[in-house]
């Protein structure tokens, strides 16, 4: 199957041919990317025409028969190169290669001397190619070395120019290096005990300790790669730290897509989940939910507020597995794919604010709706997407795992009996989502805008469309949902269903667009234009030019609240940070150690007199 050379690895050979070419033609390298990212667009769409089946690749062997030495090398490699082609892999092989293609071409605009990162295009498509490389093999060896490979592009795209993005980098790189030898221990346990790796001959039963234990090493590498709880912490640095292009095409594109694909994958294809793993799916799930939506309504920086909302939708996608039917499943994959589309409109968006002022702080901005009219109207949409709104295709895909939550409760067991938890903790999500978005739209485009932003304009076409067209999808995805988008893209990989509740996603659309023209209508026939305008009288002094509110200032009464209050002092002082805990133990450990190098030859006796009676304890 010819196809896979040019999604797999033609990105792959391309972004090591390009590290030669010199930075200074930039351009040209931008350019070539966007190519090979349409031309794996355009493979991965020829996908669809094919029929589901495990595939092998060769690697041109044959070729090289008359040749011993690299026959047989290439004969070795092909042992490993077995591609699962079926209704999964092609969507999440679709999707990755669509945002590829918008990526780059907002790359092209966003990238300029000051914010280029030194070979930043010759990653972006190695990433590419190991990330549809790990959506497609069939080999967990095979997938384990795409999906390790892709941390190091993690690392790369984003600048360590001073202290901060250098400590982003290096915790990114250290939590997702520490997860991915996790899942080797995993994959290591599947081999002993059923001597295959391959992921669609497995079909484990997790009654056992051991197979539980492969299980857990799995979901790790899932959850870190994904951003779910308590793994998560590496994204809101990332996003704080790295260009607008990086974070929208790894931690809100490709690594959430491959880390839910991933869980998809163990949950439906290679485990069978006892009751009690899915209980703990369920509850961190919602604790995934509800602690980063929680953060994020504190958050003055706008791309940190941004990343703790890539967690918090995480959540959703992690109960809708957790629930185990078709109807769950079909929300989780829905909502995978639209928190996909919706947060990188929301990065770019970020990414073009910060572009034009300089500024990620939520107290620095304001007023730049009429500034910037795309970039406001194409947050704004994608802010009500990420909240829940109807039509838009979040609500739509919620409204899938709602349905499944109810569903899922009419079964017995203990997961079961406590859906309306899950159900109530999940609509709350949401509506703090929304509370936190209406932050985010006030405090960057409404109220008042300051005397130093009055020169900002729109960004360029090459930065405007990518956001625009996402934008459309987000509303297309949501319309079209229930006659288009679920039977056609969503069914096929998760399974026939029937839906519980009365949804019509193209009726109620319209009656919400007929709506809007009824208001706009009568808005129009009222005398608009007989109203009064006076500036504010205080203490005897106009002081209507000055006088303003500040939306980051109005939130901090959450953080007020006694027992969030204690929550957030906790998070501030990193106790929740596996990383930094694990940071501050070792350092802890090592400085016990150190009091054991006195310098004293009778101490350094004892300690090995010690250690030698240890192991006759062990060995006898």
């Amino acid at each position: 199957m010819d196809e896979l050379y040019y999604i797999v690895f033609l990105p792959i050979v391309s972004g090591i041919i390009l590290f030669a070419f010199p930075e200074r033609i930039r351009l040209v390298k931008g350019i070539i990317a966007l190519l090979i990212s349409v031309i794996s667009l355009f493979f991965s769409i020829r996908l669809y025409s094919f029929t589901p089946g495990i595939v092998n690749l060769d690697f041109f062997s044959p070729v090289f028969s008359g040749n011993p030495l690299i026959y047989s090398l290439l004969q070795g490699m092909a042992k490993f190169s077995y591609f699962n082609i079926d209704a999964l892999s092609k969507f999440i092989t679709l999707a990755i290669c669509s945002f590829a293609v918008l990526l780059s071409i907002y790359s092209l605009g966003y990238i300029t001397r000051k914010t280029y990162i030194r070979n930043y295009y010759p990653y972006f498509i190695i990433a590419l190619g190991l990330s549809t490389g790990a959506a497609l093999t069939d080999h967990l060896l095979l997938f384990i070395g795409f999906w390790g490979a892709l941390g190091l592009t993690l690392y790369k795209l984003i600048e360590g120019i001073d202290e901060g993005s250098s400590s982003a980098a290096k915790k990114t790189l250290i939590i997702i290096g520490s997860s991915d030898g996790i899942m080797i221990l995993g994959i290591g346990i599947i081999w002993k005990v059923y001597g295959t790796f391959s992921m669609s001959m497995l079909d484990i039963p997790t009654s056992y300790p051991i197979l539980v234990g492969a299980f857990l090493a799995l979901l790790t590498g899932s959850f870190t790669k994904a951003g779910a709880f308590p793994f998560h912490t590496w994204i809101p640095d990332y996003t704080q730290h790295a260009p607008a292009s990086s974070s929208a095409y790894l931690p809100a594109s490709l690594d959430k897509l491959l880390g839910i694909y991933f869980l998809a994958r163990i949950c439906t294809d290679m485990f069978i989940l006892s009751q009690g793993l899915i209980l703990l799916l369920l509850i961190v799930g919602v604790m995934t939910i509800i602690f980063a939506v929680m953060m994020a309504l504190v958050q003055h920086n706008y791309k940190r507020l941004l990343g703790y909302h890539a967690v918090s939708q995480v959540g959703y996608m992690v109960v809708g597995f957790g629930l185990g039917t078709p109807l769950g499943i079909a929300g989780g994959l829905f909502h995978m794919i639209n928190n996909a589309l919706y947060k990188s409109g929301l990065f770019l968006s970020a990414g073009n604010v910060e572009r034009r002022t300089g500024c990620d702080d939520l107290d620095e901005l304001g007023g730049l709706s009429g500034a910037m009219p795309v970039t406001f109207i194409s947050a704004l949409i994608c802010a009500l997407a990420i909240s829940g709104v109807p039509p838009l295709n979040g609500f739509a895909s919620k409204w899938l795992i709602y349905q499944g939550i109810i569903d899922f409760g009419k079964t017995p067991g203990l997961a079961n009996q406590l859906w309306f938890l899950w159900l109530g903790l999940a609509v709350v999500g949401s509506a703090l989502t929304l509370a936190s978005f209406i932050k985010y739209i006030s405090g960057i485009f409404l109220g008042r805008k300051r005397e130093e932003l009055k020169e900002v304009r729109e960004v360029n076409i090459t930065m405007w469309l990518p956001v625009s067209i996402i934008t459309i999808l987000c509303l297309g995805f949501g319309v079209l949902a229930s006659r288009v988008i679920v039977p056609k893209l969503i069914m096929p990989a998760a399974g026939d269903f029937s839906y519980i509740g009365i949804w019509n996603s193209t009726a109620v659309s319209l009656l919400i667009i007929v709506s809007i023209i009824l208001g706009i209508l009568i808005y129009l026939a009222g005398n608009i234009r007989n109203f009064r305008i006076k500036d504010s009288f205080i203490g005897g002094e106009i002081l209507q030019d000055q006088v303003s509110f500040s939306v980051v200032e109005y939130y901090k009464t959450i953080r007020e609240f006694r027992l969030f209050r204690i929550i957030y002092d906790r998070a501030e002082k990193k106790w929740f940070d596996l990383y930094d805990l694990s940071r501050r133990l070792t350092l802890a450990f090592s400085k016990w150690l150190s009091l054991a190098h006195s310098g004293v030859l009778t101490s350094y006796a004892i300690w090995v007199f010690i250690g030698i009676v240890i192991m006759l304890i062990i060995l006898i």
